[in-house]
């Protein structure tokens, strides 16, 4: 037994790398190694001679397993070392520099309902910011005496005396899009018109410009519980949570019949939103079904098609996402926000990718 202790300790200091420091574990001690070999000779031992020859074997069992331990501990060291060496690094050298310009919050956050949209079938429709009143309005079954037509929410265009041409105003919400959609291709359709709007309207909340998304679906058997589903998804891959609930409160648009305010579930503890959990509701967006008038004033048969719509701030999801506490900071161009709240020029958001990077 000297002898192995001898042979084996040796080896084991003079094991270059684990490969061989295996071998030699096997060779000692492994199952058909020389100390398991001389174990099953004690079968063949009187007592006396076992109560001797055993515990010094069982000695040099686990004196053999100390030194592979500590060899292979002195060898994981020694690679650790050289990996260092190699991959050494100064860190109080100056960093790479940040490339300049950041890409605003609207046009990321624009960018991520865009793709959303685009997984579930959806595409993207644009129109001009400068409407007729017939497209932003009557088209949309909302009635002259309507306090969104008056000139205190709604910005018009100036007309000469004696202009017969109908008013253009600045439109007041993306809707005008949908009708022009329709208009163009018919039914079915499935579109989202991301875009700015303009309402006059100027504090914490609000500002006289900001950007909505609008989303249209018509189809022969759509209802709100397919609305409910696409809400939901939407709500699930924006805020990159597993679970959602949302909760229909019904209200009034003129576009839309039956429609519905919806909430999203969500908690606000140490003021950070959460999604999908907690006692609080949060309004999102305004939702429903398509009204028949506005599907013939498009040039859509009501009696053959149906479906629904939705619109929501992006400027208002981007605060909740991201934790911006005042929208009129958007439009400061203070550089000091954006290089804080901007985002990097290759952070293009994707499902598979992450959205927010």
């Amino acid at each position: 037994m000297d002898d192995l202790r001898q042979k084996y300790l040796s080896a084991i200091a003079e094991a270059a790398d684990e490969d061989a420091l295996e071998a030699i574990r096997v060779a000692a001690v492994g199952k058909k190694g020389e100390v398991a070999l001389k174990m099953r000779e004690l079968g063949k031992m009187t007592p006396d001679e076992r109560k001797t020859v055993g515990p010094k074997l069982n000695a040099l069992k686990d004196e053999i397993n100390a030194a592979l331990a500590a060899k292979k501990a002195a060898l994981a060291d020694a690679a650790l070392d050289e990996r260092l060496r190699g991959e050494w690094l100064d860190v109080t050298l100056p960093a790479r520099p940040r490339p300049r310009g950041t890409v605003h919050p609207v046009s990321q956050v624009t960018e991520e309902v865009a793709a959303i949209f685009a997984d579930l079938g959806f595409s993207v429709a644009e129109g001009p910011q400068i409407e007729t009143d017939w497209y932003n309005f009557d088209a949309l079954n909302i009635p002259p005496h309507h306090p969104a037509r008056q000139e205190f929410d709604t910005f018009y265009m100036h007309r000469e005396a004696g202009d017969n041409r109908a008013p253009h105003v600045l439109r007041t919400h993306t809707s005008p899009v949908q009708i022009r959609a329709m208009e163009k291709t018919g039914a079915p359709i499935r579109v989202i018109a991301p875009g700015r709007v303009y309402r006059s309207d100027y504090d914490q909340t609000h500002t006289p410009m900001f950007h909505q998304v609008e989303g249209l679906a018509i189809d022969r058997d759509i209802s709100m519980a397919n609305l409910k589903w696409v809400l939901e998804e939407f709500c699930r891959a924006y805020f990159e949570v597993d679970h959602v609930e949302l909760r229909f409160r019904a209200s009034h648009f003129p576009f839309t019949e039956p429609s519905a305010e919806v909430d999203l579930r969500c908690s606000w503890e140490g003021g950070q939103l959460k999604v999908g959990e907690g006692d609080d509701w949060m309004e999102i967006l305004g939702s429903g079904m398509v009204h028949p008038r506005v599907l013939k004033a498009a040039g859509v048969d009501p009696d053959r098609w149906q479906g629904f719509a939705f619109g929501m701030g992006v400027d208002r999801l981007a605060m909740l996402k991201y934790g911006i506490p005042d929208l009129r900071a958007f439009f400061d161009s203070d550089l000091r926000w954006l290089r804080h709240y901007g985002f990097g020029a290759l952070q293009v958001p994707t499902l598979h990718g992450g959205l927010s990077g």
